[in-house]
């Protein structure tokens, strides 16, 4: 073949049905006779429901019906987060208490989308509001609302480590800051959907936005409490996820139990405005940060006591803290760290995963640390990291928090984006536009950081067949919302079977051709599912 197609530019080839307006998003699917859902969702952020009148929406025009908590026997989530108190686990639909703005109380389901919509707004539900706690430090308070009195706390998970000396012992200068990683929601270019057909005997064609087909299935199968080889779990394109569409949603599994307790086909999908709350939210943490050094600007230790707002439910995002606490000594050779985590429920939308998944928390909090050192030492911050970072001859390295870095030179990828940014003629720039006193200054920031990628998801599956016209396919249990697999696993088979790249079909996000999976998130799916559709192209061979 010559060169190598590994690295080469070529088309995508995912792309011509994208740019035709070809592609097969959840809400353009034709899926004849489907009847819509729309979620009736509370207004209120923490409240004990009386009652909930759904005469005048069952008698609205196209409604086939109004369904409540008590219509629809529904185990609840199931949970993500390790170590989650049962108590904590989301209901489906709420049966007696609202937990924020967005908790489903009702769904409406008509033969159009407009009809199910407008009967919606005519479901009265009854809620008494009891006090609200909207910031995790808030809810930690001896006398805040508890959101689950069955638990009988807001603080829903913890951990830590704590070393045998204390970081800021003997010091010789230590600077102290509290960091707010703001509360983000994911907004994907498509909103959360799903879509779901009976196929006769309790099985059911299932299709989601989802970052992990085989998640979905698990969980939704569980809260229905049916065999999850009834269900057919597809993805087909997605228009993004970034964490967000990691989770399973409730409405996701209320489109499986209304399909298979009305024996037709359901689906919804949000509008934004309902995405903005019903979507879980990422970030949410605050860190209160003291890093220690010596007066030559040698790091010697570093404490972070943090606070993640798990919201209303504490779902994965309650667990993120372990990652921010792994990453939190980030390129540096730090000897002591101390880390203090909690995760506390507020009346606000749940938190998930979301670019990153905790681990850009630790660099940011990281990273203005160190600037306020060198800013306290009169230091260059490009002089304090360079006498901080790991040194190439220090590999394999163990952090303090007991990662275990296999490989690097931080020197040189810091002197490649110096000399890249012109740094010194910057700083030169910066000091003759003050010096002038001009109007319009220039401010230079600083960062380096490492991160662990496919934290905890060390595997995937991949399979590769050759067919007898020559063409190849290959499946993966990643799954891809716009990242490119079809183009990346292509070259990869292409360049290890010696065949065309237009003769390779990917197969990813369908539960009934792929054998499995861990799906796509962590910076992980060229990494882990590459390399698994590779091995099994070795295999063929």
């Amino acid at each position: 073949m010559g060169r190598s197609i590994l690295g080469a530019v070529v088309k995508r080839v995912e792309d011509p049905r994208f740019i035709t307006g070809n592609g097969a998003y959840i809400t353009n699917m034709v899926i004849e006779g489907a009847l819509w859902m729309v979620p009736v969702r509370s207004t209120i952020a923490h409240g004990t429901i009386v009652s909930i009148d759904t005469a005048m929406a069952t008698e609205s025009p196209g409604v086939v019906g109004v369904f409540t908590a008590h219509d629809l026997a529904l185990d609840p989530m199931p949970t993500d987060a390790p170590g989650q108190p049962e108590a904590t686990r989301r209901p489906v639909i709420a049966a007696d208490r609202v937990r924020f703005v967005g908790d489903i109380v009702a769904v409406v389901v008509a033969a159009t989308e407009r009809q199910a919509v407008d009967a919606a707004e005519l479901v009265w539900a009854d809620i008494d509001p009891l006090p609200a706690v909207l910031s995790p430090e808030a809810a930690l308070e001896e006398d805040a609302p508890i959101l689950f009195p069955e638990h009988g706390s807001n603080l829903v998970l913890q951990g830590g480590i704590e070393p045998d000396r204390d970081p800021l012992a003997g010091a010789e200068v230590v600077v102290r800051q509290r960091i707010v990683h703001q509360r983000m929601a994911a907004v994907p270019l498509e909103p959360n959907a799903a879509a779901a057909v009976p196929t006769g005997e309790g099985r059911l064609d299932l299709w989601v936005a989802s970052q992990n087909v085989f998640a979905h299935r698990s969980a939704i199968a569980k809260v229905l409490r049916v065999d999850r080889e009834n269900l057919r779990v597809r993805v087909p394109d997605m228009g993004g996820g970034f964490g967000a569409k990691i989770a399973v949603y409730p409405e996701q599994a209320l489109v499986a139990a209304l399909a298979l307790a009305l024996d037709l086909p359901v689906r919804w999908h949000e509008r934004r405005s309902e995405n903005m709350v019903a979507m879980t939210h990422g970030r949410a943490q605050i860190h209160d940060a003291q890093l220690a050094a010596k007066r030559d600007g040698t790091i010697t230790g570093l404490r972070i006591d943090m606070i993640q707002d798990a919201g209303a439910y504490p779902i994965y995002g309650a667990y993120l803290p372990n990652f921010t606490q792994r990453m939190s000594a980030g390129p540096y050779r730090i000897p002591v760290v101390a880390f203090k985590w909690q995760s506390v429920a507020t009346n606000t939308t749940p938190t998930h995963a979301y670019r990153g998944a905790g681990r850009p928390e630790a660099t940011v909090t990281l990273e203005r640390m160190v600037d306020l050192l060198a800013a306290e030492l009169d230091m260059d911050p490009i002089a304090i990291r360079r006498l901080n970072l790991i040194g190439p001859d220090e590999f394999p390295y163990r952090s303090a928090t007991g990662e275990r870095y296999d490989s690097g030179d931080y020197q040189a990828a810091l002197d490649l984006a110096l000399a890249t940014a012109d740094y010194d003629a910057l700083r030169a720039e910066q000091e003759a536009a003050r010096r002038a006193g001009d109007r319009i200054q220039l401010g230079i920031g600083v960062s380096t950081y490492v991160e662990v990628t496919a934290p905890g998801a060390r595997k995937e599956w991949g399979q590769v067949e050759v067919h007898t016209d020559g063409t190849v396919t290959a499946y993966s249990g990643s799954s891809a919302h716009g990242q490119g697999h079809e183009t990346s696993f292509a070259q990869l088979v292409s360049q290890r079977l010696n065949i065309p790249i237009d003769k390779v079909r990917v197969v990813q996000g369908d539960s009934k051709k792929v054998a499995r999976g861990v799906g796509t998130m962590g910076s992980r799916s060229l990494q882990m599912g590459g390399t698994a559709v590779l091995r099994a192209g070795d295999t063929v061979i």
